[in-house]
């Protein structure tokens, strides 16, 4: 039910915004006010996460994870969970993008673009929905291990949830996305995880007990020393 609501939600948004331009319009008015005042350090950490989010960088990020989970910690579970996670998160946003269609902001009215894109796969945001995908895999990786009551634990669930954030501003400070469309990643990259989390709880544990994704104890993790 979750995965329908946020589904719809998504594109009754991308539906209402695409028939309103009017709407578009006002929206637009926030990416050319953020392009008016744009900060060496502001756009120094834009780029970089306009390159570390991109789909380049996504493929790196959950194959370097994926990759110390197998080799490292030998959790070949963590590991298929992790990457099927972020990736259902990330990939969902695609979905969303051949449907609704939506006009990239037009950089040529922007003060500074800063990276210059057009078509109409703007609504929603890639680069949000991988990050909003990441974060969810961290975390559920998070309790999936003997760590997860720890102090460190609790920071490293702070960072999920404020690096979506801060990548979401990103996109609407270089100018490629309207703020609805960083929004509407949220909802869409946490429908395509619970899609994938309730298809995984629901046939992989009879295969493998303990595989559990929202697991407080994974079967091939080890308690930290006293």
């Amino acid at each position: 039910m979750w995965v329908l609501f946020l589904s719809v939600s998504v594109l009754a948004l991308g539906f209402f915004v695409v028939a309103t331009p009017s709407f578009s319009s006002e929206e637009f008015g926030i990416d050319q006010e953020l392009s008016r005042s744009h900060t060496g350090f502001l756009t120094a950490v834009a780029m970089i996460l306009n390159i570390a989010f991109s789909p380049v960088g996504g493929v790196l990020i959950i194959a370097l994870v994926f990759l110390l989970l197998l080799l490292v910690r030998r959790a070949p579970i963590d590991a298929l969970a992790f990457g099927g996670v972020a990736a259902s998160g990330w990939l969902s946003s695609q979905f969303f993008k051949v449907i609704v269609e939506r006009q990239r902001p037009n950089p040529a009215l922007l003060f500074d673009p800063l990276a210059p894109e057009t078509g109409s796969n703007s609504f929603p945001s890639g680069h949000v929905a991988l990050a909003v995908g990441l974060a969810w895999a961290f975390c559920f990786l998070l309790l999936r291990s003997p760590w997860s009551r720890t102090l460190w634990a609790r920071v490293a669930a702070l960072c999920a949830v404020l690096v979506p954030l801060v990548v979401a501003w990103s996109r609407i400070y270089v100018g490629v996305h309207y703020p609805t469309d960083v929004l509407a990643s949220f909802l869409a990259a946490s429908a395509g995880v619970l899609l994938f989390v309730g298809i995984w709880n629901r046939f992989l544990p009879r295969l493998v007990p303990g595989s559990t994704i929202n697991s407080a104890a994974s079967p091939h993790s080890t308690r930290p020393n006293s």
